[in-house]
């Protein structure tokens, strides 16, 4: 029974992923309905407020549910506080006769509430089957639900001699075309993307995702301005351009950007975060997390410039971090380096990464890795 729960859970993981990029601020949930060994129903959560994985699956499963098997990623749930009805009472209803989980709901309206739902109308519950990838997979919304902050992702390219651009600038480009693809797709099923105001002036950048995304969303765009000095002209503000969705754009400011530019990147339909300022009268970065999460963003890709990167980690504000290697030798004591500021005294106490990954993208390598804090 171990090597058949392991088996469907498996594929229950892989339905789950077909709702990436969608299911934000909710979690990514397949389900699947096994009777005598062969698949009755299936489902998974396809978008927020749309139906959940458990119904999906029970309703085409119909009656042959009676007495079968749910598979499902995500404890159900069993609270009413959100648009949809609680899962419970269907998959009692649905006569199903045990219930294989892969985790619990870190979500504290849930966490063994569904289970216990469950167990008191003598359905037999398993849970923590392939515990760990069911958590790698929710890492984004655990995060999210436990603290009320958004899960942070860093992003840079850079030459294998460690900068991110010329002396002049100039960083178009460091990594080749497949690395730039894959990058658009984390955009596209990040709920935003961040930059700080030198990169803004320096690339004019858009910000959105374009070939290699797997979904027509438009991430929120985040510029860190705290003097609200944008160019009014800058590509990042333009709600839709060349053919593109809508796409929201936030600046985060300090109490010091004066109100004319303020208001008058409001008449342009932006949206303004007034946050704290650090000792450099700059950006308070855990001050700016806290706002986001009320928001209702889950997930951040920050990806430049230096300072807004260092800021970041000297805060220990990241999740995770992908660095991309183009085979190019760039040299120059004033070209820019991914991370700046102090720095540390000694490498013991140097941010060590864990979990690393690394894959190549022709002749680029990416390194994926999550700081040890």
């Amino acid at each position: 029974m171990i090597n058949e729960d392991v088996k469907f859970m498996k594929l229950v993981l892989a339905l789950a992923k077909k709702g990436e990029g969608y299911t934000s601020p909710n979690p990514m949930v397949g389900a699947l309905i096994v009777k005598n060994g062969q698949i009755v129903g299936k489902g998974y959560h396809a978008y927020s407020g749309a139906n959940h994985a458990e119904v999906c699956a029970i309703e085409d499963a119909g009656r042959k549910a009676r007495n079968g098997t749910l598979y499902v990623n995500l404890e159900p749930c069993a609270h009413t506080n959100k648009k949809t009805p609680p899962c419970v009472p269907a998959i009692v209803k649905s006569g199903l006769s045990r219930v294989v989980i892969g985790m619990r709901d870190p979500n504290p309206l849930v966490n063994g509430k569904g289970i216990r739902a469950l167990e008191k109308t003598n359905i037999q519950v398993v849970c923590g089957v392939m515990e760990e990838q069911a958590k790698e997979l929710n890492k984004v919304y655990a995060k999210h639900i436990t603290t009320g902050l958004p899960f942070v992702t860093v992003k840079y390219a850079m030459s294998i001699d460690g900068k991110i651009a010329t002396r002049t600038g100039d960083s178009k480009w460091i990594s080749n075309d497949k690395s730039r693809r894959f990058v658009h797709r984390l955009r596209s099923i990040s709920d935003s993307v961040l930059v700080g105001l030198n990169t803004v002036i320096n690339d004019d950048p858009r910000l959105t995702p374009r070939s290699g995304s797997i979904t027509d969303k438009m991430p929120i765009r985040i510029v860190l301005d705290s003097r609200a000095r944008i160019p009014t002209k800058s590509r990042i503000l333009d709600t839709v351009g060349a053919g593109l969705k809508p796409a929201r754009t936030i600046i985060a400011v300090t109490k010091n950007a004066p109100n004319s530019n303020v208001e008058k990147l409001k008449q342009m339909g932006v949206e303004i975060i007034c946050c704290e300022s650090d000792k450099n009268n700059m950006i308070n970065i855990p001050d700016l997390l806290g706002k986001l999460g009320k928001k209702g963003i889950t997930s951040i890709l920050v990806e430049g410039g230096s300072k807004v990167m260092s800021s970041f980690v000297e805060k220990r504000a990241v999740e995770r971090i992908y660095a991309f290697i183009g085979p190019k030798i760039i040299g120059g004591n004033e070209a820019p380096v991914p991370f700046v500021n102090n720095g540390v005294n000694k490498i013991k106490d140097a941010v060590s990464l864990n979990n690393i990954k690394a894959r190549r993208f022709e002749d680029d390598i990416m390194i994926e890795g999550y700081p040890n804090w």
